[in-house]
């Protein structure tokens, strides 16, 4: 009779199998009545639980990559100068990347920047020296969408390399340009036969795609969830699968054209399992579709929307945690947004940077030598498919809004209830960044009124040329002969066409979060003197240290100063009237009690009123609890705590300081 194997860690025998109901117990006993719920349970923006603790689990299907290996590494070239760009495009492949995006002037990743091209003399300029069959490109979506697509298989002929030989992204996305700009150039209809048109004359080239990007950008920069913008993002590569099989498209050769940008967010845990989620709802698409799966073409971006403007510095550690869930979660290329993207066009040193956020994961971490390294892992699995279900009912949603020609999302867009959705996202968040239920660090917490200043680009906005041509009807259009005409030298009036009667729409902002707390700092900034709060401490330092701190942190992330010493303790109580005079030399006009609990209750109102006859407005740091009243009669106004509207405090004593 053959033996049991041994044990790799025989150890482990002498420990007995902890169980659920054993560790349920312990953590009972630490929180000592106090509720499970709302101590260890989490919840996303779409109300997913995240539970304190998971089991192991075996995923039934994999969210796999169609080529295992490295990500690749891109970098965005958004310089209006040719030469300038031809430097930078050549610092970033120099430097690692092997991937370049263009952003032509007006995409909304440009941020008001961009490459300005009349014609395929300048776009060759900006890429002299670059290799265009060694390295990857990709078009960021942007208007004239269409020209620029056209543009650069002109400079691939002109060249005369081989387009099979290149691997280019086309970045043609109508629907993201529609929730971008809130306009089409024509009907849907006739959207369909423009991709169409341009995807078999870019194909008889020789050029295999993608030609069309479902981007998540906008969905996500105008607020949305997780949840929400995975539906969006696949509703958007439906309907362009619908539209090319209306063009006599296989649903094949649609599928095959189609890749997608989905953005990496702080959040480390639910981006990874927004990433896995993203395949795995693509792979049922196309089953539905009858198609057998083939893995999505899945570029990602780290977030716009968590960048700052103050205390960029901070922005090097968001886009090192995006990074990494973006690896783990099975991007093929990422774009890391520079540190100071915020603030202005990046220099050489900010995009050296970004590169090598991912090079460090890429060489040192050796972070793509693991398949799907989330796999197995409860909380990961857990997620993803909690993800999947709801981005599924996203999606479901939007379909159901299909009606007069329009695919789900075009009609939602259309309608408004898209935006409604979205802003109803968009507040809720706000509200959490208000409250600091969600912080921001550098900005909403940690402030630094004396932080250095950063360096970028001095370069103006991007403007494009106004067309010179009378512009043909589209129908007229063969894209074939624009691209000929184009490499002969034409410039890109020629393939433009006549605006038609199109759809019009509310267009999506595109907001960072940290943006209620930046303009006030701005304001701050703004002023001759900077606005000072006087901190009115209470008893001594031991006693009112924590709340203090707490009020100048509170006060800092508005740009208000709020210096505090000693305080003004004597003989173990609070001399008043020293506390009213120092009031009346700091040139405040808004005065914060800062004290214990016990201070307040014996000389909160006394020193409110001494505060309110030297002039002040007087507010206090932390709940009033009993006190209210009598706090309030004494001359304070409001109360500032943990949990408390930040941004309307704030707002309150910048009006307080102005007037």
């Amino acid at each position: 009779m053959n033996s049991a194997p041994a044990s790799d860690q025989p150890f482990m025998d002498a420990f007995p199998a902890p169980s659920q109901e054993a560790w349920r117990a312990a953590v009972d006993k630490v929180l000592k009545g106090a509720d499970f719920e709302k101590r260890l349970v989490g919840k996303t923006a779409d109300g997913i639980r995240i539970e304190p603790l998971y089991g192991a689990a075996s995923p039934t299907l994999r969210p796999l990559r169609g080529e295992a290996g490295r990500w690749h590494v891109a970098a965005r070239l958004d310089h209006q100068e040719p030469a300038e760009a031809q430097k930078l495009a050549l610092a970033d492949l120099e430097g690692g990347a092997d991937s370049l995006t263009l952003a032509f002037a007006g995409a909304r990743a440009a941020r008001g920047y961009g490459l300005v091209a009349d014609d395929v003399g300048a776009l060759d300029a900006s890429l002299d020296g670059v290799m265009l069959d060694l390295i990857r490109l990709r078009l960021d979506p942007a208007p004239q969408g269409r020209v620029n697509a056209l543009m650069l298989a002109a400079l691939v002929e002109r060249r005369a390399i081989a387009p099979d030989t290149t691997a280019i992204d086309f970045g043609l996305d109508p629907i993201g340009q529609l929730a971008t700009t809130g306009s089409f150039p024509a009907s849907w209809p006739e959207i369909g036969r423009r991709l169409a048109a341009t995807i078999r004359a870019l194909k008889a080239r020789g050029f295999a795609g993608p030609f069309i990007t479902a981007d998540a950008r906008p969905w996500h920069e105008a607020g949305a969830s997780e949840a929400q913008e995975l539906g969006a993002m696949l509703a958007a590569a439906i309907a362009y699968l619908r539209a090319l099989e209306s063009e006599d498209f296989s649903l094949e050769e649609a599928r095959d054209a189609i890749s997608f940008v989905l953005v990496a967010d702080t959040d480390e845990f639910l981006t990874i399992a927004k990433f896995r989620a993203a395949r795995l709802l693509w792979t049922r698409v196309q089953e539905a579709c009858g198609l057998t799966p083939k893995p999505m073409v899945l570029h990602a971006e780290t977030a716009w929307r968590s960048l700052t403007r103050r205390d960029p510095w901070v922005n090097l550690l968001r886009g090192t945690i995006a990074t990494f869930a973006a690896g783990v979660g099975g991007a093929d290329c990422l774009t890391v947004q520079p540190f100071t993207a915020a603030l202005g066009l990046p220099d050489i040193f900010a995009r050296r940077i970004a590169r090598n956020t991912q090079l460090v994961l890429l060489e040192e971490a050796s972070l793509w030598r693991v398949t799907d390294p989330a796999a197995g892992a409860g909380g990961f699995e857990a997620l993803t498919q909690a993800l999947c279900e709801q981005a599924w009912t996203e999606l479901q949603k939007l379909e159901r809004q299909a009606g007069n020609d329009l695919p789900g999302i075009v009609a939602a867009l259309a309608a408004g209830t898209l935006q409604a959705d979205l802003a109803r996202q968009r507040e809720t968040r706000a509200k959490a960044i208000a409250t600091r239920r969600e912080p921001i660090t550098g900005t909403s917490e940690f402030p630094n009124l004396r932080e250095a200043a950063v360096s970028v680009l001095d370069v103006a906005p991007a403007v494009r040329a106004k067309p010179k041509l009378p512009l043909a009807k589209a129908s007229d259009q063969d894209q074939g002969d624009l691209i000929d005409q184009l490499a002969k030298g034409a410039t890109r009036d020629v393939a433009l066409s006549a605006p038609e009667d199109g759809l019009r729409a509310e267009p999506l902002p595109s907001q960072r979060l940290a943006e209620p707390f930046e303009a006030l700092r701005d304001t701050a900034d703004a002023a001759t003197d900077r606005p000072v709060v006087f901190l009115a401490t209470l008893g001594p330092i031991a006693d009112f240290a924590a709340r203090a701190g707490f009020a100048r942190n509170l006060f800092e992330a508005g740009g208000l100063s709020a210096p505090s010493g000693d305080g003004f303790a004597k003989d173990g109580v609070t001399d008043i009237a020293a506390l009213a005079a120092a009031f009346t030399a700091s040139g405040a006009r808004l005065a914060c009690l800062c004290g214990s609990d016990a201070a307040y209750a014996d000389e909160g109102a006394a020193a409110a009123q001494a505060l309110t006859a030297a002039g002040a407005t007087v507010c206090l740091a932390g709940r009033p609890g009993e006190l209210e009243v009598e706090l309030n009669k004494a001359g304070v106004s409001r109360f500032i705590y943990a949990g408390g509207d930040v941004i309307e405090a704030l707002t309150h004593a910048h009006d307080v300081a102005a007037a």
